[in-house]
């Protein structure tokens, strides 16, 4: 049994700096070679999730940006 500590968080509830900085540890972990295949297709399938999580948040932000940028040459 998985302890609730060891439970990886939903990737939908991590900020954007959780999700970057998990994903930097998954990309390590896979460059070092995990020990079994399933391990691996685990991390990289962890990895997919987080990496579109991060394009989220920063499609999200651009979008803000883009919104302020409008907002102030319509004043």
């Amino acid at each position: 049994m998985t302890s609730p500590a060891t439970t990886p968080s939903p990737v939908d509830d991590l900020s954007y700096e959780q999700a970057r900085d998990e994903l930097i540890r998954v990309v390590s972990v896979l460059e070092q070679g995990a020990s079994t295949l399933e391990e691996s297709l685990a991390l990289w399938e962890r990895g997919e999730a987080l990496a579109t999580r991060c394009e989220e948040w920063l499609i999200g932000a651009k979008a803000r940006l883009d919104a302020a940028r409008g907002a102030a040459t319509a004043e």
